[in-house]
């Protein structure tokens, strides 16, 4: 798809991890190709913000909006919690993050967050998480197995920012051992797996909204990132 001037530029945080490719082995940054092509997909231009910087500030003013994608556990001590012995965290990571989506809001910049990215929207504004949801939920429903994605279907409220994007009911492909616990203040629950995990939440007028699962990996399924690129060029 050809990119014009009008076009949104859509931030999308990027993991910092150890890799392989040619003929080098080091620490890179990194990011699921499905994520920038659902964004381009969408009509934007999309550009990776690697957790490297503390100026939140001056990235989110580069960009018209931003996508918090999926990644390690958000680090316990966040939200006052012992880490479970199958939590594992990149706290710089978090750090970065967490900076972003305050700075993203103070802007009043739309921001969607996936999977990893509802949760650091969550523990951001107060809330908790259950850390292992095999033990918490008694289910692997959401992760079956590395690198196997499960799939559940969620219910969305009505009325609900995500109900207007997705309808009242959607498919979803969903990777996570973790979960919302109590939800951080201002965001609403708006979208449940049918065991009763939270899948979905917003910020009742803004566009704020986090869901559980990846919508990134239907292709043929664009609706999150079309609307939060539609937001951000209105916003802009």
């Amino acid at each position: 798809m050809a990119s014009n001037v009008s076009d949104p530029v859509i931030g999308l945080t990027s993991y910092l991890e150890p890799a392989k490719f040619g003929v080098w082995e080091t620490e890179a940054v990194l990011l699921h190709r499905f994520y920038v092509d659902s964004v381009v997909a969408a009509g934007g231009i999309p550009v990776l913000l690697p957790p490297v910087s503390d100026a939140h500030e001056r990235l989110v003013s580069t960009v018209d909006g931003l996508v918090l994608t999926g990644g390690a556990d958000v680090e316990p001590a966040r939200y006052g919690h012992e880490p479970h012995p199958a939590t594992y965290t990149r706290p710089r990571r978090d750090a970065f993050e967490f900076g972003l989506f305050e700075a993203a809001r103070a802007a009043g910049k739309p921001v969607l967050g996936v999977c990893r990215g509802l949760q650091v929207m969550s523990v951001a504004l107060g809330g908790t998480l259950a850390q292992h949801l095999p033990e918490s939920a008694g289910t692997t429903d959401h992760q079956p197995a590395p690198a196997v994605f499960g799939t559940s279907t969620i219910s969305l409220k009505n009325g609900s920012r995500a109900a207007a994007i997705l309808g009242t009911e959607t498919k979803a492909h969903c990777y996570h051992h973790q979960a919302i616990d109590r939800l951080g203040t201002g965001l609403e629950a708006v979208g449940w797996a049918a065991d009763g995990t939270i899948e979905a939440a917003e910020v009742p007028g803004e566009f704020t909204l986090g869901v559980q699962w990846h919508p990134e990996q239907d292709s043929a399924d664009v609706r999150l990132f079309a609307a939060l690129v539609a937001a951000s060029k209105e916003n802009r």
